[in-house]
């Protein structure tokens, strides 16, 4: 088998030049991952209020922090 790394790299560059809107979709999806991951790490750090917690995930429809 050819090397691999010369592989993929041809596969991925075949991938941006035919589909660039894929590419894209990709990256704001890894953003808004991001983005969740920083809300749920709010939601769970318990040296902040409950009250504020519980305030934005309803907010935002996401369960409630119990604690």
């Amino acid at each position: 088998m050819p090397d691999q790394a010369a592989y993929e790299t041809v596969l991925a560059d075949q991938l941006a030049t035919r589909h660039p809107d894929l590419i894209s979709a990709e990256n704001d999806l890894a953003a808004h991952r991001q983005r969740l991951a920083t809300v749920v790490r709010f939601l769970n750090n318990e040296a902040i209020a409950l009250d504020i917690r519980v305030g934005l995930a309803r907010d935002l429809h996401l369960p409630e922090p119990t604690r």
